[in-house]
């Protein structure tokens, strides 16, 4: 049974299926900060969202984190190993790109995990 959370005009945030739950990309809502409070913000809701799902961030499978200046990866790396337990990395790219959407937007995030 395929299970649809929180939708949006375009999209749903989460869904799961099968045991795995699949969350759309997300971005900070303030993006007035630099990266590492981008990352922070993201990491807040992912906890959100993945709760909604019955998992949590130990049970992440993968992570796509797309950045739009590569020079900004230590920050990121910094703000995202605060947040998930060494022990319990997902398999992770990071891809650059030249736009998410607004010059403001430094990152978007996008995972699965298993519930």
């Amino acid at each position: 049974m395929i299970k649809r959370i929180e939708k949006t005009k375009i999209m749903h945030r989460v869904v799961v299926n099968n045991g795995t739950a699949y969350l759309g990309g997300i971005i900070a809502d303030d993006v007035s900060v630099g990266m590492g409070g981008q990352v922070t913000q993201i990491c807040g809701k992912l906890d959100q969202m993945l709760a909604m799902a019955g998992s949590d961030k130990t049970k992440l499978l993968s992570a796509q984190l797309f950045i739009t200046n590569m020079s900004l990866k230590d920050e990121m790396n910094e703000a995202w190993l605060s947040w998930l337990d060494g022990n319990d990395l997902p398999a992770r790219a990071t891809i650059g790109v030249a736009d998410l959407g607004k010059p403001e937007i430094l990152i978007e995030v996008v995972v699965t995990a298993a519930v």
